[in-house]
């Protein structure tokens, strides 16, 4: 395994498992696979509504508790103070722990003050019951406003990130802050497993295509990936990347296909770094439960 030094210290496990859009007895039964394959980083949210699913696999799963890294984020809608608490107490409820390990503000809401929700997150980790917290689908401007005119201490920030994304200005960014990237959608919602750059490179090396795309990712400095499947197989083949590098050639290829298609994009997305919501012509998937 790969590991991330957070701010404070932690680590974090730079390969995690996502669970958006498993639910119920799926999600359940794909946690308890991940968990068996060797996942320690497991990533939930409310706005999922599978925390019992995924709280009910940890512990089925007999992995000590200090062994597991635990990521739930705080939705939109709950981002005052006195929600971003009940939001928080309420997970821990339903994942059965005492503590997550890490805590994400899900969305940006501008009708909330961004400082009211970060002290609020601050307060939370300082009680033991985050032991870092961070953001998603922050743009560079809303990180400059989160650490450098608030000062608060972001530890991460989850956001759209594959073969077809450029995200090199808010990689640079976060690398200058020491936030780590964690990239959802790491497999650009599988259409990479078709890219005919990544799949020569898989056949060259007898890999799969979204182990060379997990590959990709996690050779870049200070990034993290969540890859989610439900297939028992697919699961283990995702966490078999570590036992190979790709060269600086394949790395260079597989980057010059970075652009601007970006296919998740919610309307009250905030304005992104790349300047345009999406250039992909697929239609978008639905941000009900992103």
């Amino acid at each position: 395994m790969i590991y991330r030094t957070l701010l404070g210290g932690h680590r974090m496990p730079a390969l995690g498992f996502g669970t958006w859009e498993l639910e119920g007895d799926v999600c359940r039964q794909a946690v308890e696979t991940a968990l068996e394959v060797g996942y320690r980083h497991i990533d939930t949210a409310v706005r999922y509504g599978n925390e019992a699913a995924v709280g009910a696999a940890l512990a089925a799963s007999g992995v000590p508790r200090e062994a597991l890294f635990v990521t739930t984020k705080v939705w939109h809608d709950s981002l005052t103070a006195p929600a971003v608490r009940a939001s928080a107490e309420a997970s821990l409820g339903c994942l059965g722990l005492d503590y997550v390990d890490l805590l994400l503000v899900h969305w940006p809401n501008p009708e909330v003050p961004l400082e009211e929700t970060l002290e609020a997150f601050a307060a939370l980790q300082a009680e033991g019951l985050a032991r870092s917290i961070g953001v998603s689908n922050f743009p560079v401007r809303l990180i400059e406003q989160a650490v450098d005119a608030i000062g608060a201490r972001v530890a991460t920030n989850q956001v759209e990130f594959h073969p077809f994304l450029d995200q090199s200005r808010l990689h640079a960014a976060l690398e200058a802050r020491g936030i780590v990237l964690s990239a959802y959608q790491p497999l650009a919602g599988s259409r990479a497993l078709s890219e005919p750059v990544v799949v020569e490179i898989a056949a060259a090396r007898g890999r799969t295509p979204a182990q060379i795309v997990l590959r990709w990712i996690l050779q870049q400095e200070g990034t993290a990936a969540i890859p989610r499947s439900r297939n028992p197989v697919n699961i283990r083949r995702n966490f078999e990347i570590f036992d190979f590098t790709l060269s600086t050639a394949e790395m260079g290829r597989i980057s010059r296909l970075r652009g601007e298609r970006r296919f998740l994009t919610p309307s009250f997305a905030p304005e992104w770094d790349d300047g345009d919501a999406s250039t992909d012509p697929t239609p978008k998937r639905s941000a009900r439960r992103m």
